[in-house]
């Protein structure tokens, strides 16, 4: 069965398919736009097991506050040319001007979302996706009784975090609470307004925290939830067993949905996927303040540090951590000495599990902020600090196109992978730096270990076992020599996400696999 990740769009034209936590009660910010006064609890809700014979209480607490959300964008049609325009027979009659001749057109497309208030001046928390790209937001609130025109105060694609704006007061807002206290199990409601037939409570638990590596947005750390989530359920709320707010509702995955087909918009199956408050308070913070969400910088390529590389490094099997696979020169990172290998286990005495924790913890960090990095290097613990840098935009790069006349063919040890030597035309085709040194991987089987390992063509191997490798003989005579049950590789590689390649560490199975 084929499965979709969807993201809750909600009705487009008709029914088509339609980051953290602050220290302070109120914002205290500077900006064009007057900064909200939120209610927050961070006490964790009560779990002491008892009947419960209703939620009404709790959806009338939370149910005002969730709102509706109608947006317009204007799409330009491309004309299409009558055939008949250049037939002599119908100018002699309509000159140049056929009577059927296609102009422009523009037509509207109509999308349906939700959104919670969070102050009782009008600020509103949705999701990005809701109104990206709208020329016209009306917010419904009050049970559609009364209805404003909203502005957009600023949107995060990354987060699918966005604020908005309604020129009203005494509006019932929610009470935000501490979503870092969440666990799994925890009971939850969500409301909005899926399929647009009008506001909807569903309940569920909570199914796990901190999901990742979905591909919905650059920067993940869903609360997963069984509470029915459908389309149009887009930017409202997730909310404990006391109606206070702990997430927005964004995503869900629907089994056998074609996600590209509005009328196969799939619906909920269990599985549905909330932006924690915390992080939408964050981000709303920053938008609030300056229009824009500016995201700390360390300057390094992080891996995630599984068992074979941690065996590597001579670490744990189950040391938690994000491994430093390469530092960008001119950056926070090199400035402060780290260097590839380290592995990151703690920022600001927050502890690192991933590659992605990392990523987002940084980003949560403010450009110019202080961060202590605690790292292991050569099975020693130590502390670094550094100010960090501003993310910078991402560049776009062009896939590698590689190949060679002269390939040299690895032994066993590297079952599977092809290598030449970086000659001066490889190595414009990969854009690769004048100092990099190493042999570049021209073909990788796909039934190897290296290509379970993820190596990949156009790689460029400048290490085996930590030892440096300049040519293709090299390469062979080291793979060759390798001894144990793993092959440790560096290796550069052209990345779109940065302006240039990244060096990463890969650990492949030195036995040669079943035929």
């Amino acid at each position: 069965m084929k499965r979709t990740f969807r993201v809750l769009a909600g009705l487009v034209t008709g029914l088509a398919a339609m980051l953290l936590l602050a220290a302070t009660f109120h914002f205290n910010l500077s900006g064009k736009d007057a900064a909200p006064e939120v209610k927050l609890e961070n006490t964790p809700v009560s779990r002491e097991l008892r009947p419960v014979a209703s939620f009404a209480p709790i959806v009338k607490k939370a149910a005002p506050s969730v709102v509706n959300i109608y947006s317009t964008r204007i799409v330009q049609e491309t004309p299409r040319r009558n055939p008949f325009r250049n037939d002599p027979f119908f100018r002699q009659f309509f000159g140049n001007q056929s009577p059927q001749d296609d102009q422009a057109r523009s037509r509207k497309e109509e999308s349906l979302g939700s959104g919670v208030i969070v102050s009782g001046d009008g600020y509103i928390l949705t999701a990005n996706h809701v109104v990206e790209g709208a020329d016209e937001i009306k917010v419904a609130v009050n049970g559609n009784k009364q209805e404003f025109t909203a502005k957009v105060i600023g949107r995060d694609k990354p987060t699918d975090v966005a604020v908005l704006k309604i020129n009203a007061t005494g509006l019932p807002a929610v009470t935000l609470a501490d979503s870092d206290q969440l666990e799994v199990g925890d009971i939850v409601l969500a409301i909005g307004n899926p399929f647009g037939v009008g506001q909807t409570v569903t309940m569920g638990i909570v199914s796990a925290l901190a999901r990742s590596g979905l591909g919905f947005n650059g920067y993940e750390d869903f609360i997963q939830t069984d509470a029915a989530i459908n389309p149009g359920n887009s930017g409202g709320a997730l909310v404990d067993a006391e109606g206070r707010l702990v997430g927005i509702n964004t995503a869900i995955i629907s089994p056998g949905a074609d996600a590209t087909s509005p009328d196969s918009m799939g619906g909920n199956v269990g599985i549905g996927f909330a932006v924690p408050v915390n992080l939408a308070r964050h981000v709303m913070d920053r938008l609030i303040s300056g229009g824009k969400v500016s995201r700390g910088y360390l300057g390094i390529f992080p891996q995630d540090l599984t068992p074979d590389l941690a065996q590597e490094f001579n670490l744990p099997l189950n040391q938690s951590g994000a491994l430093v696979g390469d530092v960008f020169p001119n950056t926070p990172a090199e400035k402060a000495g780290l260097k590839a290998g380290d592995v990151i286990i703690s920022v600001n005495g927050k502890p690192v599990d991933d590659a992605h924790s990392l990523s987002l913890t940084v980003s949560e960090c403010a450009p110019g902020s202080t961060a202590a990095l605690k790292i292991m290097r050569e099975d020693s613990a130590k502390t670094v600090s550094l100010v960090l840098g501003e993310l910078p935009d991402a560049s776009s790069r062009a896939e590698p196109q590689t190949g060679s006349a002269n390939v040299k063919i690895t032994p066993d040890s590297l079952d599977g992978v092809t290598v030449d030597d970086l000659s001066a035309r490889v190595r414009r085709q990969l854009r690769a730096p004048a100092s990099l040194k190493g042999v570049v991987v021209t073909a990788v089987a796909a039934d190897s270990n290296a290509a379970e390992a993820d190596l990949q063509q156009g790689d460029v191997i400048v290490e085996i076992n930590h030892q440096a490798v300049a040519t293709a003989e090299e390469a062979i005579r080291l793979c060759t020599n390798a001894k144990g049950d793993h092959i440790l590789l560096k290796v550069w590689r052209l990345d779109e996400r940065v302006n240039g390649g990244t060096t990463l560490f890969l650990s492949v199975d030195n036995i040669k696999p079943a035929k």
